[in-house]
């Protein structure tokens, strides 16, 4: 066992999900550091069965979720194995349907969970984290939602979050994938507080003694890209995201055209039915529904979008030249943006 501690205990099925009881705290470990604990669908599987049998112990008042090794909490998820399912004919949704179901679990737990997102925290590292009840994150926190650059777009119920985000600054951050601190994703509202990554093991003590999280805990640094939201919320409006590319081109701040640049080189199809699925999250009442309708756009995006070429050129061959199936985002027709939605 790949132990995250001596006294470390693997979850059922895997032994890269791994657990320690200390007084009146379930800590539960992601313990695959080298792949800086990316999610494999057993994982998945043995995070959803410890938060079940932890949900109706009385000795567990406190959860937290915590990465092992330096670098993250957790990349994201394994889409090299979703992409090789598709291929192979297999069942392609089984990892997501896994994976919203957990997701779906956190959100509505019925104990305090505290994720710990400290390092990089991406894609299902969301999912697994900005649901618990307290997400702290720390001076080395790398926060981002970069799906669309792999032909996918925004999952885990993310939409949920960022389509509440002030302003356009969600809307942005789905676009765009860009990478934050913790104090922008504590102003996007992915994050609530900011500690020091050293005060991680004291506060975890506190909770091990039947402490509740202090109000006061942390606190709350100024979020760089306030001085951006001028632009962001004037270029990113709107639901055509061939107008917001176009805006952002024309646009004299030279963040507004690095904003532009990064969309360019994505899924066209993805950041048009990343947008559309932003402003439909807006609507919803739950993040059960978002979580629902992610499994729709995963089915229609893996089998008929450009799931499969952005993996390759990402993740499997690394020679990041996708060929995407349209040139530009404003090739993508409204009604190939509506059929992805069923």
């Amino acid at each position: 066992m790949d132990a995250t501690r001596p006294d470390a205990q693997a979850a059922p099925g895997t032994d890269e999900i791994q657990f320690v009881r200390e007084g009146a705290v379930a800590r539960l470990f992601l313990a695959r550091p080298k792949a800086i604990n990316a999610l494999n669908l057993p994982m998945i599987k043995g995070i959803s069965a410890l938060l079940n049998e932890w949900a109706g112990d009385d000795g567990v008042q406190t959860v937290t979720i915590e990465g092992a090794g330096e670098r993250g909490l957790c990349a994201g998820g394994d889409v090299v194995a979703v992409r090789r399912a598709h291929l192979e004919g297999e069942d392609h949704l089984l990892f997501f349907r896994e994976e919203y179901d957990m997701d779906a679990l956190l959100a509505d737990y019925p104990k305090p969970v505290v994720a710990f997102q400290d390092g990089i925290v991406m894609g299902g590292g969301i999912g697994v984290s900005a649901f618990a009840r307290h997400r702290l994150v720390t001076e080395r926190s790398k926060i981002a939602m970069p799906e669309t650059i792999i032909g996918f777009f925004p999952d885990v119920g993310a939409r949920w979050l960022l389509s509440r985000a002030p302003g356009e600054l969600g809307t942005y951050l789905a676009l765009t994938g860009a990478t934050i601190g913790g104090a922008d994703a504590i102003a996007a509202g992915l994050a609530d507080t900011q500690i020091d990554s050293g005060d991680w093991e004291a506060l975890v003590a506190r909770l091990a003694q039947g402490e509740s999280v202090p109000d006061d805990l942390g606190s709350t640094p100024p979020p760089p890209l306030k001085a951006e939201r001028a632009w962001i919320d004037e270029c990113f409006a709107g639901d055509d995201a061939g107008a917001i590319v176009q805006r952002l081109e024309a646009h004299r701040a030279e963040g507004a055209r690095q904003a532009a640049e990064l969309i360019r080189a994505r899924s066209p199809i993805s950041v048009a039915v990343t947008l559309e699925g932003i402003r439909r999250a807006a609507t919803m009442d739950t993040v059960r529904e978002v979580l629902d309708q992610d499994l729709v756009l995963a089915d229609h995006l893996v089998t008929t979008g450009d799931f499969d070429e952005g993996v390759r050129a990402q993740l499997v061959d690394k020679d990041r030249s996708p060929r995407w199936k349209h040139a530009r985002v404003e090739d993508v027709t409204p009604a190939e943006v509506q059929a992805a939605f069923g």
